[in-house]
């Protein structure tokens, strides 16, 4: 299926993003790209500075590695007709035949994609009502997300502690430096 590549935003686009999310940074931000009419990857680049980071795509694979040791997380595909989400540890896996092909064992299963990953987005924001979220997202070379993986929660609706550690551990292993965006 073809790609098409997105044209870039306007300054005057980008400033009032910038100025919206800064506002208000716990929408869906899908339904953001959607309605001012920029990927997904320009509507995360406009949070704040201390809402999200960024790895080049070529840590894909070692992103999805350290995750494999989380325990339970919550897997999320969203497009224009569905939001899927899959709770369950995420398995380790290895590449193949041109995919990274996660082992069985879990309700999270599946072959992906990685090259064409090109950016791995870190976000921990406020959510809906929740006091926290934190997710890993894989962005395409569209800026569309592939799939992003969710840390877990307690009963009480609370990011896991040793899971929060371990993302933010991973955020400072990937993007040490910033990079840009490809």
């Amino acid at each position: 299926m073809p790609h098409s590549t997105p044209t870039a935003p306007s300054p005057d686009t980008l400033a009032a993003l910038r100025e919206r999310l800064a506002a208000a940074p716990n929408g869906v931000l899908e339904a953001v790209a959607a309605e001012t009419g920029v990927s997904l990857l320009t509507v995360t680049e406009c949070l704040p500075d201390a809402f999200r980071a960024f790895a080049p795509g070529e840590t894909a694979e070692a992103a999805m590695l350290d995750m494999a040791e989380w325990g339970t997380v919550t897997v999320l595909v969203h497009s224009a007709d569905l939001v899927l989400e899959c709770k369950g540890p995420l398995p380790r896996g290895q590449v193949g035949r041109g995919f990274y092909n996660l082992a069985g064992g879990s309700p999270i299963g599946g072959h992906i994609r990685l090259d064409r990953c090109r950016n791995v987005g870190f976000v921990r924001r406020p959510f809906m009502g929740s006091a926290d979220s934190a997710s890993v997202v894989f962005f395409n070379g569209d800026g569309e997300a592939m799939f992003k993986v969710f840390v877990g929660r307690d009963a009480a609706r609370q990011l896991l502690p040793d899971q929060v550690e371990r993302f933010e551990a991973l955020k400072a292993r990937l993007c040490g430096t910033p990079h840009p965006i490809a």
